[in-house]
């Protein structure tokens, strides 16, 4: 009996473990939420939120390049991952997919907000 209870605690301290194995996959820095390298997010207005998908794919997709989720990340409180066209996996934001820009050079470049009046930096 002892063993198979400290068999469950020892289960359950992994599982908790592995929940808080990846880190948030987006920070606030500034008022924005910026990516692990320190970029500004985006997010576009032709995505539907909570669609679960991203409407900026291929083309799109070089000039806002996705914030890629792993197959093994877990999404929890504002976070989910939505299943992109190629297949990959990708952050969303309130159910909103989340990108970069590929003009912003450095970390605090917000040069993607407006463009084509539907890209948007991210203000939680």
């Amino acid at each position: 009996m002892k063993i198979r209870i400290l068999t469950r605690i020892a289960l359950l301290a992994a599982a908790s473990a592995a929940s808080f194995a990846h880190a948030a996959p987006a920070m606030v820095t500034e008022g924005i939420l910026t990516g692990g390298n320190g970029m500004t997010l985006y997010t576009f207005d032709r995505d539907a939120a909570g669609s679960g998908k991203s409407a900026c794919n291929d083309a799109c997709a070089k000039n806002w390049p996705p914030l890629k989720a792993r197959d093994d990340d877990i999404a929890g409180g504002d976070y989910s991952i939505v299943m992109r066209d190629d297949g990959s996996k990708q952050w969303a934001y309130k159910g909103k997919p989340l990108y970069f820009w590929v003009k912003d050079q450095q970390p605090g470049d917000k040069t993607g907000d407006g463009v084509n009046n539907a890209w948007h930096v991210v203000k939680p």
